[in-house]
């Protein structure tokens, strides 16, 4: 369950055309490839996110670019990571952003690509007293240019349109001042309402003299309210904290919305945003960066966009840096704005989808998403289910076994691993542990529900996952552990990756037992992490012990019983002596007889896997 989930909308960052494309004149937009085509450099943070591992990049300048990389240069993801597909029929900011947080809307918002009817412009002109020039679709900043001497000379307001849902006031601060721009604003948002209800009014203001007018920071939007709740709205109502950086309180007309931060360009939104994460809250944190949009796409200009990519990939490290254990956070965008086509408009593209954190811990490839709701959904999933609907009631309990130190089988988990064993074995085994009162059976992950219900309560199912090389990856780990809890196993035998411990991958090495070991407690379950000792040096047991120990497992085990060699008393006496008080020490492997097992655990074990013991 997290604490504070984080979602940053890159604005405009497509990531190649939506299957519906052709139907809104963007066959072929890809907003990503146009911003890779500039420049080869490495964007090595995105891609720990997982951006170049996200499935369906077909186009040829996407495909160039991952073929310049390198392995370092072009790491592997972290996390999970998809397509978006919308299901809104649009392709503007208000519908993209509604969208994520869990509205589609079936109808576009009105455009005015032959300008805004008379009645409108008169209803306008009667509002604000000032006359209406332009009423075009145009360039924000070739508005300005052509129309601002005129707008300087009369005072009448520059009113434009773009193909987006969007209704435009430029003004010049000395002949409108900004308050009052954002007051005529505020008066033509109630006027385009109902069948002229457009996503937005933006206040254009600008300075400068004839020749030299520049747009300054100081826009500002007036959305059109979501016709219904948002994600936004329920947080908010059940006492969550929804803190907006950017224009994302504009966008959402100021609804559900607890705490807000406007911000004058990405570097300030960024900035707000690592501030923020020194903070202590509970709920979202819903982040628009604009630049993209707004000052790059628009105008067409791939040097501007890509030195704005490159500017978040590098300030993407500091915020993973910055995240709790408990913190789940999600990059995405809100529709595509490719400045490599003749258009200076949004297109319809898919958007990206990474997401680390709580939960997302491993790589995962989610695929092809239908809807960017599904952030909604992650978002509601992270905040409000709690890990106590998860945790499973193991009859017997896993810890739940007493040693008898007058019955060396009370230490044993007695185990069948054999590729061979057939169900009734597994059955016999299971009566032969509970006539003995061994601590547990430890058997094959494809026989634990069957064992489960065979033994109704009477005797702990063990299993192991990884096994026996242990060089799975770690999404694959999660998932047969996952599997196998589910099944009814209340202790999970799993074997590190000898890989990682020879490249002294100790960090990974860390991650992987950790996680395994939450997974593992969340449910009630335990873990133990088997190293096999005779594969590893002496300071690799060492190392190994203290990983075990800081990753919090239960249990560190010596051998797979597939190795070259099973236990020996140095070795159970060296993890004893190098793991901390909450770890303890199973011995397995090539333990046959009382006198063995004896001195395995005079030498510190607690736990015993053998196929049975000799007296």
């Amino acid at each position: 369950m997290a604490q504070r989930v984080f979602v940053i909308v890159l604005d405009s960052f497509g990531i190649g055309e939506a299957p519906d494309a052709s139907k809104w004149n963007d066959s072929g937009s890809n907003t990503l490839a146009a911003v890779l085509s500039h420049s080869n450099a490495p964007l090595s943070n995105l891609s720990k996110m997982g951006l170049f591992d996200i499935s369906g990049h077909k186009d040829q300048r996407i495909l160039d670019y991952i073929s310049s990389q390198t392995n370092d240069t072009l790491p592997s993801p972290i996390g999970s990571y998809g397509r978006l597909y919308e299901l809104s029929n649009g392709k503007d900011t208000t519908i993209g952003h509604w969208e994520i947080s869990g509205v589609i809307s079936p109808e576009p918002l009105p455009t005015y690509p032959e300008g805004f009817p008379q009645e409108i412009l008169d209803k306008l002109s009667e509002a604000t007293g000032r006359e209406i020039i332009c009423n075009k679709p145009y360039s924000g900043t070739e508005v300005i240019k052509d129309y601002g001497d005129e707008h300087c000379k009369t005072g009448a307001l520059i009113v434009y349109t773009s193909a987006d849902s969007v209704l435009q006031i430029a003004a010049h601060e000395d002949v409108v001042p900004v308050e009052t721009l954002y007051e005529y604003c505020s008066k033509a948002r109630d006027i385009m309402s109902g069948l002229h209800g457009v996503g937005r009014i933006i206040a254009r203001p600008f300075t400068g003299t004839s020749g030299n007018y520049t747009r300054t920071d100081r826009r500002h939007d007036f959305s059109l309210v979501p016709p219904c709740d948002t994600l936004l709205d329920n947080l908010k109502s059940k006492g969550y904290d929804v803190i907006s950086v950017g224009k994302i309180v504009d966008i959402f007309a100021n609804k559900g919305i607890t705490e807000s931060y406007r911000t004058h360009d990405n570097q300030d939104g960024i900035n707000t945003l690592l501030n923020i994460m020194d903070t202590d809250f509970n709920g979202l944190c819903f982040v628009n960066l604009v630049d993209f949009d707004m000052k790059y796409g628009h105008r067409n200009d791939i040097p501007g966009y890509r030195a704005a990519i490159d500017e978040f990939d590098g300030a993407l490290s500091t915020i993973i840096d910055k995240l709790n254990e408990d913190d789940l956070f999600i990059i995405t965008a809100d529709h595509g704005c490719d400045p490599s086509t003749a258009s200076t408009d949004h297109s319809r593209e898919c958007v990206p989808l990474m997401v680390y954190g709580e939960g997302h811990n491993s790589p995962k490839n989610l695929g092809s998403i239908m809807g960017f709701n599904y952030i909604s959904t992650l978002v509601y999933n992270a905040l409000l289910l709690s890990d106590v609907s998860s945790a499973r009631e193991f009859i017997p309990a896993a810890n739940s076994h007493v040693l008898d130190e007058n019955n060396i089988m009370s230490y044993v988990d007695l185990t069948n691993l054999k590729t061979t064993a057939k169900l009734s074995d597994i059955y016999t085994l299971i009566d032969s542990a509970i006539a003995q009162n061994c601590a547990s059976v430890c058997i094959q992950p494809c026989n634990v529900r069957d064992a489960y219900k065979y033994a109704n309560g009477r005797l702990n199912i063990c299993t192991v996952i990884g096994f026996p090389n242990g060089y799975n990856t770690t999404a694959c780990k999660l998932y047969e552990a996952e599997e196998a809890i589910n099944n009814g196993a209340s202790e999970i035998d799993m074997v590190i990756n000898l890989n990682y411990v020879k490249d002294e991958r100790w960090d990974d090495l860390e991650k992987e037992i950790a996680l395994l070991s939450d997974l593992c407690h969340k449910y009630g379950a335990i873990l133990k992490v088997i190293i096999e000792t005779c594969s590893l040096t002496e300071s690799e047991i060492i190392k190994m012990s203290e990983i075990v120990t800081s990753a919090n497992a239960d249990f560190i085990k010596t051998s797979t019983g597939f190795g070259s060699e099973g236990a020996t008393v140095e070795n159970v006496a060296l993890m004893s002596k190098n793991i901390g008080p909450d770890v303890k020490v199973k011995a397995a492997g090539g333990i046959r007889d009382i006198s063995t097992a004896k001195a395995m655990i005079a030498a510190g074990a607690s736990r015993i896997g053998a196929s049975g013991i000799k007296y």
